[in-house]
């Protein structure tokens, strides 16, 4: 991100768009953002999943949708993807990679340059580094095709021109946020770990305002 962008986000509150909001790394995300101040608009399948996000600008639509993502996207500072899929042991998965495609385009279309994508553990060159019981396991019976479709999500976001981060939390678990993480990019000693959804919010929201992490993949962990 350039010194421009990051002075214009931070001029005011942020105005962010996020995607994924009724899911639970979603739901965080959407409340802390508002408890920093974030002018937070949500693009939602039902206005009923999303009807306890109380100062939040709800969008009803879907996320494959580059028209409706255009109307979403209009005048935000930043885009946050936390849009997932369930495991899918035998059907192929295209949610993500299409929905990421469309979320590109109107970004572009729109003029927004920020985007913040989760993905996860798995993704990428972190595959081989969720431990024995996740990459024998969970990671070959469960969620090979999701993985796929994240690993073709991560490519279109890095081929994308757009000042991204892609972040990879380690297992998800919904115990209270720790003080601190570790955040790495070089996982040649990482095997396994685990991390609470109020932590990985709150990384992703500082990625908003910062250009650390500027087109890295850095995974997290407790």
């Amino acid at each position: 991100m350039n010194t421009s962008t990051i002075d214009t986000i931070l001029a005011a509150a942020p105005k962010i768009l996020i995607l994924g909001a009724t899911g639970p790394t979603g739901r965080h995300i959407v409340s802390q953002a508002l408890a920093r101040g974030y002018e937070v608009t949500v693009l939602v399948r039902s206005t009923e999943k999303a009807a306890d996000m109380k100062g939040a600008k709800i969008l009803v639509g879907d996320a494959r949708d580059e028209t409706v993502l255009r109307q979403a996207a209009k005048a935000r500072d930043a885009v946050i993807s936390a849009l997932g899929t369930p495991a899918s042991p035998f059907r192929e998965v295209t949610l993500l990679s299409t929905a990421t495609r469309a979320i590109v385009s109107a970004m572009k279309a729109e003029h927004v340059s920020r985007l913040v994508t989760i993905t996860g553990m798995g993704a990428g060159d972190s595959a081989g580094h969720g431990g024995f019981f996740f990459d024998n396991l969970i990671f070959p019976l469960l969620l090979r095709k999701v993985y796929a479709d994240k690993n073709r999500q991560e490519v279109i976001i890095k081929d994308s021109g757009l000042d991204w981060t892609i972040v990879r939390p380690t297992v998800l678990n919904n115990k209270p946020r720790h003080d601190t993480i570790q955040t790495l990019t070089d996982l040649s000693q990482f095997r396994g770990g685990s991390i609470s959804r109020e932590n990985v919010a709150a990384f992703v929201l500082d990625q908003v305002t910062t250009d650390h992490w500027l087109r890295k993949t850095p995974l997290i962990t407790w």
